[in-house]
């Protein structure tokens, strides 16, 4: 199966925009940042430091899902950039979309700490990192990409798995 869509997923601050805005351009394909189709009560429990549950996350991944089945339908191809942490949350968002390829990218936490301090201006606060990575099952189905490589050849690891 091709791939038609990309869900570059991981913890806060691990590069999901920055690579998923990357691959889109390369690919031009539609980037989505999951970010913003969170309800507004969402961001407000973030920027105030208290992490998401399952009920505040259901019609976030609804909406999602939506996204990427009409996009599908609509034979539109794109890259979501989405934390996608749990293994659920990767089915429900997966569920009947045919040709979606997740893309991990996998990062120590010393590694995205200190990225995550040097980002201005961001609702997920640093100290929130610990609840991510506590949260984080690792998916056994995805493309695992090492954060610490230079973002060029994130893409170039990417990009081998569309030719």
């Amino acid at each position: 199966m091709k791939t038609k869509f990309f869900i570059v997923m991981g913890v806060s601050g691990c590069g999901k925009s920055s690579v998923g805005k990357a691959l889109a351009r390369s690919l031009e394909w539609d980037f989505y940042d999951a970010d913003d189709f969170h309800p507004p009560a969402n961001v407000a429990k973030m920027a105030n430091g208290i992490p998401l549950d399952d009920s505040d996350r259901a019609p976030w991944l609804a909406s999602l899902h939506e996204l990427i089945s009409s996009s599908l339908k609509a034979d539109k191809p794109g890259v979501l950039a989405c934390s996608a942490l749990k293994e659920r949350y990767r089915q429900q968002l997966m569920d009947g979309n045919n040709g979606v390829q997740i893309v991990y990218l996998k990062g120590s936490y010393d590694l995205i700490w200190s990225r995550m301090e040097t980002r201005a201006g961001h609702y997920m606060k640093p100290h929130m990192l610990k609840s991510q990575f506590d949260a984080l099952e690792e998916p056994v189905n995805a493309l695992t990409i090492d954060i610490s490589k230079p973002i060029d050849e994130i893409l170039s690891k990417v990009l081998e798995q569309v030719q």
